[in-house]
């Protein structure tokens, strides 16, 4: 359901409208919704889909007050970017979107890792230095840089955005690795093409 209210997103009268104005803020009426979820959680997913770049504190406090726990926040921010990254990539390469999975049954573990930093960000992260035997793999070596840090609330969404990123980009641990070069594209082709495509996209980071 989350994934197909980031597809409605990209057509949604409302975030068009709000996406081609000065302020997030301008626009009225609803969201092109699936109707699966409150008010502030398909905000929460059409403005992350929709104009990720104008994210404020003031908007995360909103969704909080809406319902919203830090954990759903996060869980959601994972979900609702990797939909959209590879819903992009197909749109890149000129082939259907893919199909949607049907969803497995079960409840969210409510899972808190340990080693959590209140204050480095807008939701708790593993503080470097600080992650346990269970989140080692998120944090190699102890430490990590902040975006890869930025899901670690909620390790699982962490660790699906990571093999993303393995898979359209180069793993985290081979960041550093100026001369990877086990892909079509060399590396300083690679940081060409992502670096256009933050700065067309508006990435704040």
């Amino acid at each position: 359901a989350i994934a197909t209210e980031v597809r409605r997103a990209r057509h949604c009268a409302l975030c068009l409208t709000r996406k081609t104005s000065l302020s997030p803020a301008a626009g009225s009426g609803p969201h092109d919704t699936v109707g699966a979820f409150p008010e502030a959680t398909v905000e929460a997913i059409h403005r992350i889909a929709s104009d990720p770049a104008r994210l404020s504190r003031g908007f995360f406090e909103k969704a909080l007050a809406g319902g919203l726990s830090p954990e759903a926040y996060v869980e959601l921010v994972g979900g609702v970017t990797q939909v959209v990254a590879i819903d992009a990539f197909c749109r890149a390469l000129g082939v259907p979107s893919h199909p949607l999975p049907a969803p497995l049954p079960g409840e969210p573990s409510g899972y808190r890792p340990a080693g959590l930093a209140e204050g480095e960000a807008w939701v708790p992260m593993i503080a470097q230095g600080s992650a346990g035997e269970a989140e080692g793999d998120l944090l190699p070596g102890g430490r990590a840089p902040n975006v890869a840090r930025a899901l670690s609330l909620v390790p699982d969404a962490a660790r699906a955005m990571r093999a993303l990123g393995a898979a359209q980009y180069v793993p985290i641990e081979r960041v550093p690795d100026v001369t990877f070069s086990e892909r079509a594209l060399t590396r300083a082709q690679m940081e060409l093409v992502a670096g256009r495509v933050s700065a067309l996209n508006e990435c704040f980071y």
